[in-house]
């Protein structure tokens, strides 16, 4: 058995800003990692898929991107490959290929049963971000055996997909990228539509991300959002890791049909809602007041002329949306469930749960001392689930556990 200060669970980009904030201020630390460092990048994501935000929004803590092309959008396999990087520049004392099993208190600290025998520290942070799990609806066990169904984080490529037409559940981000990519397969696309949120690539000659900074809309914080729950809740944007737009319109356009959310399968039919005018058109209203209030700021700027407003023509619909499907046979032969994640603290053996099994935490501080957390939608602000946010996160939890580990009481979260 070894004992550390600290240990962190998870070599993500979140687990390693972790250790990058414990080594700036002194403090003994370990960080396990069921894999290699980064590993679900490369294990758990398609082969075409980049990541969402520009390279110049992606630095990790003390490396800020320098690269030849700071507007473009990175191979999630680089991105790994920056990770280990990252993690070997700093020497961070990662144990790789080292599970964690069981977490349980103990009068100093915690106890943490792993796949290498046990590790006791005093303070815990969990760094294995939102997306461990994904999750799939009940009414999956309702496919007919005949109908091969998968998720993103199993999905690689088309060719992974029997011939036949093929569902996708869920229009948010990775649903709407997978969609475009099995229709070019030249397999029939059927795009499950609930709740989403649209934005264009580009505004005003500006990428989206841009505007998302110049506006502070990224570092909205806790104190600013009256409904917290469902502000983490908030799906994915419905954005490429490049130019080209995959809106619900762009997707028509080449083909892909949209209907509604998936409310059931009976008798080896699936069935659609009603309610897809409603969705999308709640999704325009709201791109259409976040784009207005990038105009207002955009008649203040100073400097570099912007482009005039060029929004988004309003989501077209099918004049009479399909309601229901047969599946298998001559119909949907497989399924994508693009329907979210979630995280995976299921080793956590703590009295740290809601009644919904939601880890309790505020600001990444959770509800038994020295227990903390990073990686999730709306931790301490809107970008704290993205690259970007790891860095301002990590640091703000690693002051309020280095102040734990001194003996400071009633520190503010």
């Amino acid at each position: 058995m070894t004992f550390f200060d600290v240990v962190v669970v998870g070599a993500g980009q979140a687990g390693l800003a972790m250790s990058h904030a414990l080594t700036l201020r002194g403090v003994d630390h370990l960080v396990l990692e069921r894999g290699e460092i980064g590993g679900a990048w490369r294990t758990s994501r398609w082969d075409s898929l980049k990541l969402l935000t520009p390279n110049w929004a992606n630095g990790l803590p003390g490396v800020p991107y320098c690269g030849p092309d700071p507007d473009g959008f990175m191979p999630v396999a680089k991105f790994a490959d920056t990770l280990a990087y990252y993690a070997a520049s700093m020497s961070a004392p990662v144990r790789t290929h080292t599970r964690v099993e069981r977490v349980h208190k103990t009068e100093d600290g915690f106890a943490i049963r792993t796949s290498d025998g046990e590790i006791r520290c005093r303070a815990l942070v969990l760094a294995t971000g939102a997306c461990a799990r994904p999750q799939v609806p009940s009414v999956a066990l309702d496919v007919p055996a005949s109908v091969q169904h998968t998720t993103p984080s199993r999905y690689r490529r088309p060719t992974d997909l029997p011939p036949g037409e093929v569902l996708v559940v869920g229009a948010s981000a990775s649903g709407v990228q997978l969609a475009r990519e099995i229709q070019g397969s030249g397999r029939p696309v059927t795009l499950s539509v609930g709740a989403h949120t649209r934005l264009p690539r580009t505004y005003r000659g500006r990428d989206i991300e841009w505007w998302l900074e110049e506006t502070g809309m990224m570092d909205v914080g806790l104190e600013e959002i009256d409904d917290l729950e469902r502000a983490r809740r908030t799906p994915s944007p419905q954005l490429i890791g490049g130019t080209h737009p995959v809106d619900l319109n762009a997707l028509q356009a080449v083909g892909i049909e949209i209907v509604g959310r998936l409310a059931g399968i009976r008798c080896d039919k699936a069935q659609f809602s009603g309610g897809l005018a409603q969705v999308c058109a709640s999704a325009d209203l709201k791109m259409g007041r976040f784009l207005t209030a990038v105009d207002e700021l955009a008649c203040i700027q100073d400097g570099e002329p912007l482009a005039p407003a060029d929004r988004p023509e309003p989501t077209c619909l099918p004049a009479s949306p399909t309601l229901e499907k047969h599946l298998g046979g001559g119909g949907i032969r497989s399924i994508v469930w693009a329907t979210g994640y979630r995280p995976d603290f299921s080793y956590l053996d703590l009295p740290v749960f809601d009644r919904r099994r939601h880890l309790i935490h505020r600001a990444g501080v959770c509800c038994v001392p020295g227990l903390y957390v990073l990686g999730l939608p709306f931790l301490r602000r809107r970008r704290s689930p993205q690259i970007s946010g790891v860095g301002p996160d990590s640091e703000a939890v690693s002051q309020h556990l280095a102040n734990f580990l001194s003996g400071q009481k009633d520190i503010a979260a």
